[in-house]
C-alpha cells in the first residue's frame, strides 16, 4: 500500500509513472461524475431548444421549449383525459428535441408540424387526437435554435432585433409627426400664396355647385390685399422645405412596409457587422448624417412651437454637432451590432475597448468557443479565458458600459439582463462562452458550457451603470450556482460494491471542467480500484490544504467510464495550481458582489470589539458606583436594588434558532432562504419557518453568518441526503 502510495505522490508532483503506477487517463473514456445522468439531453427536459418568437415583446419573446409546452398544457390538459395529453405531449416534445438535434433548423411551426406527423404515423386515435388539440393550441411562431455554434449569435440578434424594432417604432411616431406638422404650416402659408389664391384655385376649392354664385377674380384680389402680410418670410420657407427633405430622406430607419430598401430612394443603413473595424469606419462616415438628422429634428421642434429665432439660433446650429452629438441624441440612432469570436489580435482588442469608451453606440457580441489559450512560455502550460476575461475587467473599468457575461447553456435563465442591457442607453459588451470545443470528450457545447459556468471557469456576472450609484446596486453574480461558496455542491448517488446505495456531496470543481477536455489527459491517472486508498482525497479538499499536505495525500477526481462505473483519476500539481488560481479569481470576483467581503467582515469584527469595549465598560462603572457609595450624616443606607435578570428562554438542542439581537442585517440567510428566514421590525433575522428549508441550507447560513449567530440546531428530516456531513459541519455553531 505505502509503494502504491508513492507512486500516487510522484505522479501527482512531477507527472512520472513508472512501470507499475497509474495508468494514463487517456487509456479510458471518462467523465465527471457529476455528469453521468446527462448521457441522452434529448431524454432530459432542460432550457433547450429555444423559441425565438416572432410576435412577442421583450424577454417574452425568448421561451424554451419546454416552457411552451408547459403554458399549453395548462390550458388544454384538463378533465379525464388531461393525464393522456399530458403523457402525449411529452412525446411530441422529446420528438422536436430529436429533429432539433439532428439539424433541423426550422421554424416552431413547421417542426411541431413534422413532429406531429412522424408520431401520428403510429395509427394510434388517441395519440392522434392528442397532437391535433396540442397544435391547435400553440399560437406563437418564431425560429427555434438549439446550443450550438451559432445559437449566441441568433439569440442576440433576436434581442437587438426586439430592442431596435422598440426604438424604430418611436423614432418613426416622432418623425412622422414632425413632418405631418412642417407639411401644415407649408400647406397653410400656400392657401394664402398668388397661387393658392388664384381664380382656378379658388373655383377649384369651392366645386362645382356654387361655381355660379361666386366672381373669383374679385374674391382673390380681395383676399390677396389681405393675406399678404401674414405669408412666411422666404428664409423660414426655404428653411421648412430643407427640414422635410433631411427628415424624409433619412436612412437610419427605413419607412414600415418597405424592409431594407426603400423604393425608388437610396438603400438604409446597415447596422449588423462580423468585426468592430468594419463598424467604426461605418459610424464615422455615417456621423454627419446623424449631426444632420438631428439638427433637423431640434429645429423642426422650434418651427412648430413657432419659437425659432433667426437672430438667435442660426448662429447657434451653425456649429450644431461640432462637438459631437450628446448622448441623449446619440441613444434616437439604432445600435450597432457587432459579433466577433475571441480576438486573437491585441489591437482588435485596443478597438473595441477604445471604440466603448468613446462611446460608440454599439451592442457588441463577443463569442468564445475555446476557453485554453497557448501560453508564451512554451513550458506545457496553459491559460484559460485570458481575452474575454481582460476585455470584460476593462469594460467594467471604464464604469460606463453595461456588461453581460455568461455561459451558452445560461442565455434563457439570463434573458432578463440581456434584454436590459441591450435597451442600455449607451454601449454594452456581452461575454458568451459557447462551449463549442473540438477537444471535448463527446460532451455537448450544452454541457461544456454548463460546466464551465459551475466549475468557475466562465461565471455568469453583470453590471449595470443605470441600476444605482455604487457596485453593490450595479455589480451582480446573481445566476451562478451556490455563488456564496468557493465551488457548488452536488448530491451523488450511487451503487457501492455492496450494492448498496450510497449518496455522496460532491463539489464540481475547475478540474472537473478540464477533465473534460481530451488536450489535459496527460494531467490525470487512472488508479485501479484495488489500489484505492484512504490517502486519495477530493480535489477540492486539496485544493483548499497547505501545500505541504501533498507529503501524505493526493488529490483525485471522481469519475464515470462508459458503464457508468465509478472511476478515480488522480490529478497532477499543475491542474491544482490552475485550480487554485481559478478559485482566486472567483473570489475577486465574490467581493466585487458582496459575498464573503473582506472589508466588511473586518468592519463588522471591528464593531464587534468596540461593542464589547462598551458593554465592559458600562459594565465596570455600574460596579463603581455601587461600591464607592457612602450614606450622608443621619439619612439612611438605602441598599442598591438588585440588577434584574431577564429570564432565559430554555432552547431545546435540537431546534434551530438565530440570536436576533446580534443580527447585523448582512442578508445572507435571506439569500439562502427568505421563507425560512425572514426580518422583524428593526430589520433584524429570525428563523420563521424552519420547515420551509433544508438542514443544509441552515448549515450553509450558520458558516455564511459574519457574526455567528445561527444555530442549525438538530435535522427536522431523517432522510435528508448528506446528514453525516451536515452534523459535522454545523457541530462549531451547536
Amino acid at each position: 500500500m505505502r509503494a502504491a502510495n508513492q507512486a500516487h505522490i510522484a505522479f501527482h508532483v512531477i507527472g512520472r509513472r513508472p512501470e507499475g503506477a497509474p495508468n494514463a487517463a487517456d487509456e479510458i473514456d471518462v467523465r465527471p461524475a457529476l455528469l453521468a445522468e446527462y448521457r441522452d439531453l434529448n431524454a432530459l427536459r432542460y432550457d433547450f431548444p429555444l423559441a425565438l418568437l416572432r410576435d412577442a415583446e421583450g424577454s417574452a419573446s425568448v421561451q424554451s421549449l419546454s416552457g411552451l409546452i408547459d403554458d399549453i398544457l395548462k390550458e388544454i390538459a384538463g378533465g379525464p383525459d388531461g393525464e393522456r395529453v399530458k403523457r402525449h405531449a411529452m412525446r411530441l416534445e422529446r420528438e422536436i428535441r430529436v429533429l432539433v438535434a439532428a439539424g433541423a433548423a426550422r421554424s416552431l411551426s413547421d417542426l411541431l408540424d413534422e413532429a406531429a406527423s412522424r408520431l401520428a404515423a403510429r395509427n394510434n386515435e388517441l395519440l392522434g387526437d392528442s397532437l391535433k388539440r396540442i397544435r391547435a393550441a400553440f399560437k406563437a411562431d418564431g425560429e427555434i435554435v438549439d446550443c450550438d455554434k451559432t445559437m449566441p449569435l441568433r439569440f442576440f440578434h433576436h434581442v437587438w432585433k426586439s430592442a431596435q424594432d422598440s426604438k424604430a417604432k418611436a423614432f418613426r411616431r416622432d418623425l412622422n409627426t414632425l413632418v405631418m406638422k412642417l407639411s401644415d404650416i407649408l400647406r397653410a402659408d400656400f392657401v394664402r400664396s398668388e397661387e393658392g389664391l388664384s381664380p382656378e384655385r379658388l373655383e377649384a376649392s369651392v366645386g362645382t355647385t356654387h361655381q355660379g354664385i361666386f366672381d373669383f377674380a374679385v374674391m382673390s384680389r380681395m383676399l390677396a390685399e389681405t393675406s399678404a402680410r401674414a405669408s412666411l418670410p422666404q428664409t423660414r420657407r426655404r428653411r421648412i422645405h430643407g427640414l422635410l427633405s433631411t427628415l424624409k430622406s433619412q436612412r437610419f430607419y427605413p419607412p414600415v412596409g418597405e424592409g431594407d430598401k426603400r423604393a425608388g430612394g437610396p438603400e438604409p443603413y446597415r447596422f449588423h457587422f462580423d468585426n468592430s473595424v468594419d463598424a467604426v469606419a461605418a459610424y464615422r462616415e455615417r456621423l454627419p448624417k446623424m449631426i444632420e438628422l438631428a439638427k433637423a429634428i431640434a429645429i423642426a421642434k422650434l418651427e412648430i412651437e413657432g419659437s425659432y429665432n433667426e437672430s438667435r439660433h442660426d448662429e447657434f446650429f451653425e456649429d450644431f454637432g461640432a462637438n459631437g452629438l450628446s448622448p441623449s441624441d446619440v441613444a434616437h440612432f439604432p445600435d450597432y451590432l457587432i459579433c466577433v469570436r475571441t480576438a486573437k489580435d491585441p489591437a482588435h482588442d485596443d478597438l473595441i475597448l477604445r471604440a466603448l469608451a468613446a462611446g460608440l453606440p454599439a451592442k457588441i457580441l463577443l463569442q468564445t468557443d475555446d476557453l485554453v489559450e497557448p501560453s508564451p512560455l512554451d513550458d506545457g502550460s496553459f491559460v484559460f479565458g485570458l481575452r474575454s476575461r481582460q476585455l470584460v475587467s476593462a469594460a467594467i473599468g471604464l464604469g460606463t458600459i453595461n456588461v453581460v457575461q455568461s455561459a451558452s447553456s445560461n442565455l434563457f435563465r439570463f434573458r432578463d439582463q440581456i434584454f436590459a442591457a441591450m435597451a442600455y442607453a449607451g454601449p454594452a459588451l456581452f461575454s458568451v462562452y459557447s462551449g463549442v470545443q473540438a477537444s471535448a470528450i463527446g460532451l455537448p457545447p450544452y454541457l461544456m458550457a454548463a460546466a464551465a459556468m459551475e466549475a468557475r471557469a466562465f461565471p455568469a456576472l453583470s453590471y449595470d451603470p443605470a441600476a444605482g450609484p455604487d457596485w453593490a446596486s450595479r455589480f451582480s453574480l446573481q445566476g451562478n450556482p451556490q455563488p456564496d461558496r468557493d465551488w457548488p455542491v452536488q448530491s451523488l448517488a450511487y451503487e457501492d460494491d455492496a450494492h448498496q446505495r450510497k449518496c455522496e456531496d460532491i463539489a464540481f470543481t475547475f478540474v472537473d471542467f478540464a477533465a473534460c477536455d481530451r488536450r489535459f489527459t496527460r494531467h490525470f491517472a487512472k488508479v485501479p480500484r484495488e489500489k484505492w486508498n484512504g490517502n486519495m482525497v477530493s480535489v477540492s479538499e486539496f485544493a483548499a490544504s497547505e501545500p505541504d499536505h501533498a507529503a501524505t495525500t493526493v488529490p483525485c477526481l471522481l469519475t464515470v467510464d462508459r458503464e457508468d462505473r465509478l472511476q478515480k483519476l488522480i490529478v497532477d500539481d499543475k491542474m491544482i495550481r490552475e485550480a487554485r488560481r481559478c478559485i482566486e479569481m472567483w473570489r475577486s470576483l465574490q467581493e466585487l458582489g458582496g459575498i464573503h467581503n473582506s472589508h466588511a467582515a473586518r468592519l463588522v469584527e471591528q464593531e464587534r470589539m468596540i461593542w464589547a469595549q462598551e458593554r465592559q465598560r458600562d459594565a465596570g462603572s455600574r460596579e463603581t458606583v455601587v461600591d464607592g457609595a457612602v450614606a450622608a450624616p443621619g439619612a439612611t443606607t438605602i441598599a442598591p436594588a438588585p440588577a434584574q435578570i431577564e429570564p432565559t428562554v430554555e432552547r431545546s438542542s435540537d431546534d434551530p434558532y438565530i440570536e436576533t439581537s446580534r443580527c447585523t442585517t448582512c442578508n445572507e440567510c435571506t439569500r439562502i432562504n427568505d421563507k425560512m428566514f425572514g426580518y422583524d421590525a428593526n430589520r433584524q433575522a429570525s428563523i420563521v419557518d424552519p420547515d420551509a428549508g433544508t438542514y443544509r441550507q441552515l448549515v450553509e447560513a450558520a458558516e455564511s453568518c459574519q457574526v455567528s449567530i445561527i444555530h442549525p440546531g438538530k435535522p427536522r428530516d431523517p432522510n435528508e441526503p448528506g446528514l453525516e456531513e451536515l452534523l459535522a459541519r454545523a457541530e462549531p455553531f451547536r
